[in-house]
C-alpha cells in the first residue's frame, strides 16, 4: 500500500528519539514538509543532519507560555503526532506530587495545548487534517509501578475521543496508538534481557515486543488519507496484549 505525504505539513513532537524521530523520518521520506519539536537541541541537529529538510523547534512543550510562543508562528499544519511523552514509572504508594504533575503536564496538557494549537489553524483554514496522539497499553491495563503514567495515558484516550467527535465536523480526524513494549535504543537496554523480559512476553500473545517500524507504519496509516474513515479509533499496536 502506497502512501503519500506530498504536498502536507508534518508536526512531530518528541522528535529527537525514538518513535517520534523516526516517524518524523518517514514522513519526510513519503513527501511531507516535517516540523519537528524535542527539548534537546542536540537531537533536533543530529535529525536535521539526517535530513536537512526538517524544521527543527527546540521547545519544552511542559511550558505552556514557551509552547505557545514556539508554535504560534509555524504556520498551517495537516499532520500532528502527539509523540512527547515522560515514563515515571514507580510503586503507587511511593510516587510524589512532582512525578505526578510533570507526567500529566507532559503527557496529557501538552498534547492538549499542541492539539488546540493546530486543530485551530485546520478549523480556520477549513481543509482538515489529521491528529495522531500516542498512548500505550498502559492506559487501558493495570500495570504495576505504572500507576502515574497508566492515568496519564487513560486520559489522554479519552481526550483522543472528545477531540474526535468535536473536531470531526471540521473534517480533523483525532487516533490513537497504543503499543506493547517497544525496542527503541533506550527500549533495548532493559528489555532485551531476558529475565527483565520473560514476563511481559508471556503476556504478548505474539510473543514479542514491537520495533520501532511497527508503531511508526501504524502512525503513518491513521495519518493518511487510506484511513479517511476512520476517527477516534483507539489502535493497539500490542501483539495481542489487550486481547489477553
Amino acid at each position: 500500500m502506497e502512501i503519500s505525504f506530498a504536498k502536507k505539513r508534518a508536526l512531530v513532537t518528541g522528535a529527537g528519539k525514538g518513535i517520534g524521530r523516526d516517524t518524523a523520518k518517514a514522513l519526510v521520506k513519503g513527501g511531507a514538509s516535517v516540523i519537528a519539536v524535542s527539548r534537546t537541541q542536540s537531537d533536533l541537529d543530529s535529525l536535521k543532519a539526517e535530513c536537512p529538510a526538517i524544521i527543527p523547534i527546540c521547545v519544552d512543550l511542559s511550558n505552556w507560555e514557551a509552547t505557545e510562543k514556539a508554535l504560534n508562528a509555524i504556520g498551517h499544519v495537516d499532520l500532528l503526532v502527539n509523540n512527547a511523552a515522560v515514563a515515571i514509572l514507580k510503586p503507587f504508594l511511593e510516587a510524589t506530587q512532582e512525578d505526578f504533575d510533570k507526567s500529566f503536564d507532559v503527557n496529557v496538557k501538552a498534547a492538549f495545548h499542541v492539539a488546540q494549537i493546530v486543530a485551530r489553524e485546520m478549523k480556520v483554514r477549513g481543509t482538515g487534517g489529521s491528529i495522531v496522539n500516542i498512548s500505550s497499553q498502559a492506559s487501558q491495563a493495570a500495570i504495576e509501578d505504572h500507576a502515574v503514567y497508566c492515568a496519564t495515558k487513560g486520559a489522554l484516550d479519552m481526550l483522543t475521543k472528545v477531540m474526535a467527535l468535536e473536531l470531526g465536523p471540521h473534517k480533523i480526524r483525532v487516533n490513537s496508538v497504543h503499543p506493547t513494549v517497544v525496542l527503541t535504543a533506550m527500549g533495548r537496554i532493559k528489555w532485551e534481557d531476558p529475565e527483565n523480559a520473560k514476563y511481559m512476553i508471556s503476556r504478548i500473545p505474539l510473543r514479542k515486543f514491537a520495533e520501532v517500524e511497527d508503531v511508526v507504519n501504524a502512525i503513518l496509516f491513521l495519518l493518511s488519507n487510506k484511513s479517511s474513515m476512520i476517527n477516534g479509533a483507539l489502535l493497539p499496536v500490542d501483539g495481542g496484549f489487550l486481547a489477553s
